[in-house]
């Protein structure tokens, strides 16, 4: 699977380089508890890996804004998003469309590694060409103006049981996405790497003809 791009950022080039499942039993043996993203989350490129630190954001329906206000408000999010980062988004809505064409050139050219959002996508056939990875809820054609309002930024939000902060690590393939605490990202890649080298151990030993108890016996790993 290709892999997103990041910025100078030595834990994400390690980090996707795992894949997550064997991340999600590192940290589920390092005692971690709900790291583990809804799994009807969709991305919208299923053969592209997402990996980098989180750009938060959190808003609410209000139906009684200004169209104006809510485009200002919306462009104002772009503006903010940081480069070398994932934009992960806990609108508090299941109507309208939180990413659409424009939006993710904006992000795209800015160096936005891709999207998390909980809740729905539109022009999702641009942002697919575009190569820009959205993982999302549902498509519409519904979009922001005049219907929704950021209420914070860079603020820790919740999706699903799952608490992420700014710059938590978010990685994602095609088993699905996982948190990783920023400050045991490192360690959580390194031992990540370390087990995938046991596993290609355990692997070379199967294809070779050896028992899987007895491979994962010696190697302690399965």
């Amino acid at each position: 699977m290709a892999a997103s791009q990041h910025i100078d950022d030595p834990v994400c080039e390690r980090l996707s380089a795992c894949y997550t499942g064997v991340v999600n039993d590192i940290m589920r043996g390092m005692g971690l508890r709900n790291f583990t993203l809804p799994s009807d989350l969709r991305p919208l490129v299923p053969d592209t890996v997402l990996c980098g630190p989180a750009f938060t954001i959190e808003g609410r329906i209000d139906e009684t804004a200004d169209p104006h206000e809510t485009l200002l408000a919306w462009t104002g999010l772009l503006s903010r998003a940081r480069v070398g980062h994932i934009w992960v988004s806990q609108p508090h809505d299941g109507t309208v469309g939180h990413m659409g064409e424009l939006s993710a050139e904006a992000l795209h050219l800015r160096g936005v590694l891709g999207c998390v959002i909980d809740g729905g996508i539109r022009d999702a056939g641009f942002i697919r060409r575009l190569g820009f990875q959205t993982w999302h809820r549902f498509f519409t054609s519904r979009d922001v103006v005049g219907r929704w309002l950021p209420t914070g930024v860079n603020v820790d939000i919740v999706i699903g049981e799952v608490m992420i902060r700014p710059g938590d690590y978010l990685l994602g393939d095609l088993d699905g996405l996982v948190r990783v605490p920023r400050e045991t990202a490192s360690e959580i890649a390194e031992q990540s790497t370390i087990a995938m080298q046991t596993e290609s151990k355990v692997r070379t030993a199967i294809l070779a003809g050896v028992d899987p108890q007895t491979a994962y016996l010696q190697f302690g790993k399965f």
